[in-house]
């Protein structure tokens, strides 16, 4: 019992580490192209660049004799961090908690007079749950018409007093403590010592640790090391795609099985494309091999040290070509030679542990695949098109119930469900209960568990014996066809068919649970609300919306369901927690904002509103032109959502919904809903 709590309790420890990293890599991986762009700009134009231009570069005085500002010194102090504590703030709380973080870390910069990256990386997600807090005192309570009035002071209030504690609070901290840390990388480079820096990044990698390191830390003190030097070893402390492509070449050479036929293709996407969790499973199934990845980033590092390379700046994803495009003018030589012997030093370790130890590779990727993801706590697309989609583990009994899980388990569920449950019916199978619930109120009584990409981790501790599938796009998926081939798999093989009677009873179960999910398609389900309340209204239809983002379209679509009195303001913030969580972006040009399930006691009644974007919006990269807003209690609202469903899964409809030249037309096509 001693032993199982602790191991427990390693595993809560590294799962918040990942949390962390992940946390810290939320506020960088967005701006690695300003990353990008402020080291095109160095590397060309500075004193020692390509190109040398004084204007540009920051360095020489123009014709008055003053001397010029240039775009690097700009860019690294104001650009780059502001931008890294707005979208800390943002994804605390919105573009809300974003400006008020940005405000307080601009107070940082000015104080300390430095790049201020880790003071970003504390401001921004600070601003944002402090500016949460402080609107959570008085939600509800402000009288019609000064709502705007309050929420503009109150941010520029308190963005005021956070500017002022970053100017006098936290500037002189962190600029002590990034004195430290910059002090004591130079002592680990002056000794020597910079290279046993591997021992302990790459095990991190392989357990996905390596955000909080690389993005908490190194990147941040490169940043700084890159502006005073013109370049930094310590961007290449974890992104050498050297040792993993050591140890893949191994197992080409001298692997077995699976692992050796895959290992080609994971070489190609681990070295060039970048992608370096595509080794980590190889490593798991001989953990010895770690000793080949440290082995290659100790003579990676200890090559960069003693040729005095580095790039300007960071390389992401790990890949040769951006490790290339980011290697400053004078290291190319050093870079180069740092991945080539990175790579021989990993092969030739590895190869001997391969040669020496006796394993069954042959048997063990697709296993040692489930233990990568399942550390990781989400499916790796990359690796499984090695190893198989993984998503089809071997059922013991025929499929019968499929849940589709979101976080209120009201909007991009039900829609999933309607479409798969239409394919599974179409296939042969209606006794296949297919039904919708918040991931809240799970049980581990399903035979699969559909769940946005996002959201699988949270799913799967509480349905730990059904098949997990991870979907992105709910309107049409490609994992729609697995699931329906895994049930026809079930259902028809061998001693495992579903007699008529069972049918009749699946049938029955889901008639007597009385879940609209459950029963949408092919029966009438009630489409006015509890008191008679119609949920889809002539009023709650624009045919052509006047929003140009998506945090405006979810605030169009939620004013017409807060008009209908169907809920409150804080289910209206509430649909902008769930985007910033998990994306409603459903596939074929639809978007279906709606509330957390915490947020279900701020709705009245069942309501949906369809706005329409004829010229479309982008939505997190997607195009959407037709936004949903859904509200619902019970399951009041399903009706609604099956008929867009089925219109959304047709693209004949979809055209005709988009040539719609009245309200009536909308009304119609989703099936006399106030009849």
């Amino acid at each position: 019992m001693a032993t199982a709590s602790v191991a427990k309790q390693r595993t809560s420890v590294r799962v918040g580490v990942q949390k962390f990293g992940t946390f810290l890599s939320g506020m960088i991986m967005p701006n690695i192209g300003a990353f990008i762009a402020w080291g095109i700009i160095t590397a060309l134009f500075i004193k020692t660049g390509w190109l040398p231009v004084p204007v540009l570069g920051g360095f020489g005085n123009d014709a008055a004799g003053t001397p010029n500002v240039g775009l690097v010194g700009p860019m690294i102090t104001y650009l780059l961090p502001l931008l890294i504590a707005y979208t800390g703030g943002r994804n605390v709380y919105g573009a809300r908690g974003g400006v008020v973080g940005a405000i307080g870390t601009m107070g940082v910069i000015v104080g300390a007079g430095i790049p201020m990256f880790i003071g970003a990386m504390i401001m921004g997600p600070l601003g944002g749950w402090t500016m949460k807090k402080i609107d959570s005192i008085w939600e509800g309570k402000i009288r019609a018409g000064f709502e705007m009035l309050v929420n503009n002071f109150s941010a520029g209030i308190w963005g005021a007093i956070l500017a002022l504690f970053g100017f006098f609070g936290i500037s002189p901290v962190v600029q002590s403590f990034s004195t430290a840390a910059g002090n004591f990388v130079q002592f680990l480079v002056h000794n020597g010592l910079l290279p046993l820096t591997s021992i302990f990044i790459e095990p991190a990698k392989v357990l996905f640790l390596n955000n909080a390191i690389n993005h908490g830390v190194l990147t941040p003190l490169g940043i700084q090391q890159s502006l005073e030097q013109g370049k930094s070893i310590l961007f290449l402390l974890e992104a050498n795609p050297g040792p993993g492509a050591g140890l893949l070449l191994a197992y080409m050479f001298f692997g077995r099985g699976a692992a050796k036929a895959s290992a080609p293709g994971a070489f190609i996407i681990q070295f060039l494309g970048g992608i370096h969790e595509i080794y980590f499973p190889y490593v798991l199934m001989r953990p010895l091999l770690i000793l080949g990845t440290m082995a290659g980033g100790m003579t990676g590092i200890a090559t960069l040290a003693i040729t005095n390379s580095g790039l300007v700046a960071p390389a992401a994803p790990g890949s040769i070509f951006a490790v290339i495009a980011q290697t400053s003018r004078d290291s190319y030589v050093g870079v180069i030679l740092s991945v080539i012997l990175a790579a021989t030093v990993s092969f030739l370790v590895s190869s001997l542990i391969l040669r020496t130890t006796h394993h069954s590779d042959e048997v063990d990727l697709s296993e040692a695949t489930s233990k990568m993801e399942e550390m990781k706590g989400k499916k790796s697309s990359v690796a499984s098109a090695l190893v198989g989609s993984g998503g089809t583990a071997v059922l013991t009994k025929p499929i019968q119930n499929i849940v589709f899980a979101c976080d209120a388990g009201m909007g991009s569920s039900a829609m999933g469900a309607t479409v798969l449950r239409n394919k599974i019916k179409a296939a042969g199978f209606p006794q296949v209960k297919v039904t919708n619930a918040s991931i809240a109120n799970l049980s581990d009584t399903y035979d699969v568990v559909v769940t946005h990409q996002d959201l699988t981790e949270r799913a799967r501790p509480v349905t730990s014996s059904a098949v997990h599938v991870s979907v992105d796009n709910f309107m049409n998926s490609p994992r729609y066809d697995e699931i329906v081939d895994l049930v026809k798999s079930s259902n028809e093989g061998p001693g495992e068919g579903t007699t008529a009677a069972g049918a009749v009873d699946a049938s029955a179960a889901a008639a007597a649970s009385g879940t609209a999910a459950g029963s949408a398609v092919g029966q009438s389900t009630a489409p006015t609300a509890a008191g008679g309340k119609e949920v889809l209204l002539p009023e709650s239809v624009i045919l052509s919306g006047t929003a140009t983002d998506r945090d405006s379209a979810i605030d169009e679509a939620g004013k017409l369901l807060l008009d209908r009195g169907s809920v409150d303001m804080g289910y209206i913030h509430a649909m902008h927690e769930r985007e910033e969580s998990v994306s409603t972006y459903m596939g074929s040009f639809l978007a279906i904002p709606h509330g957390t399930n915490a947020a279900k006691d701020h709705i009245r009644h069942s309501a949906v509103s369809i706005v329409r974007y004829p010229q479309g919006i982008d939505w997190g990269g997607k195009q959407v032109k037709f936004v949903v807003g859904v509200a619902g209690i019970n399951n009041e609202h399903l009706h609604i959502l099956s008929s867009i469903a089925k219109i959304f899964t047709d693209k004949a409809q979809v055209a005709k919904l988009e040539q719609a030249t009245s309200v009536e037309e909308v009304l119609d096509m989703f099936g006399k809903v106030n009849a």
